[in-house]
């Protein structure tokens, strides 16, 4: 079980929340801007289990991030716990010309009022609200501008706009999936040479003007658009204190 009132304070919500797509989207951006995408654990050989106990503890109680399946496992527990109606889905990703296998990532589907939204903690770079499913009218964010349509018979597409030309983001069949189903492709990207979480370690959120991303060697912070501002990492030590400092996590 989950303690809501942590999970709320975690992400600075201390507002009423109610069943609807205004509290979805303030919840959505609060755990984005609070909660960084974060591959750490795989790099100190600690394994990531798909326990929500387990994604609680490092998530609320340790302070600290995840990737796709804590992020978006325990976004799923909460919005439940919260009265939402929702699904965990499972989404292929669009990388080098091709899409992942199945369970590359796993997203949100939360059905608000009759309509259907896709709320996603755990990509990284997205959106900071919900996506309505049944449109393929462009949707403007404050993180670009997306838009989702069809691909092949039985998929929805996201797509997002870059440089004025449509880029795809990733692929999902809109149907409930057990979390438990994740848990192959969870280790995969622990473990495989092939998965881009195991090439660096990699630390990021959002800002309500830019993004922070520390690396192995690199610290960048860009705001407003502008070109980000590269640092150099210089050893362990320096490491640990752009951790601290710009993600709370000693």
């Amino acid at each position: 079980m989950i303690n809501t009132e942590a999970y709320l304070y975690r992400i600075g919500q201390n507002n009423q929340i109610s069943v609807s797509l205004q509290s979805l989207t303030q919840l959505q951006k609060a755990h984005l801007l609070h909660i960084p995408f974060e591959n750490l654990d795989i790099h100190q050989k600690v394994p990531i289990e798909l326990n929500i106990d387990h994604i609680y503890n490092k998530v609320i109680n340790q302070h600290r991030g995840g990737f796709c399946y804590e992020l978006n496992g325990l976004f799923y527990e909460l919005l439940k716990c919260l009265g939402f109606e929702v699904r965990r889905i499972s989404a292929r990703v669009y990388h080098a010309n091709e899409y992942a296998p199945e369970y590359d990532h796993l997203a949100i589907v939360a059905t608000i009022d009759g309509k259907e939204y896709l709320t996603d903690v755990g990509f990284g770079e997205f959106t900071f609200s919900p996506l309505l499913l049944d449109t393929t009218e462009p949707q403007h964010d404050e993180r670009g501008t997306f838009r989702i349509d069809r691909h092949e018979t039985f998929c929805y597409r996201v797509n997002k706009q870059e440089d004025n030309v449509w880029q795809s983001v990733y692929v999902f069949e809109n149907r409930h999936r057990e979390f438990r189903e994740f848990e192959a492709m969870c280790r995969y990207h622990q473990t495989s040479p092939e998965s881009p979480f195991t090439k660096s370690r990699l630390i990021t959120r959002p800002t309500c003007t830019g993004r922070i991303t520390l690396t192995n060697d690199t610290l960048k912070i860009s705001e407003n658009g502008h070109p980000a501002e590269e640092k150099p990492v210089n050893g362990a030590e320096e490491f640990a204190t752009y951790l601290d400092s710009y993600f709370g996590i000693r």
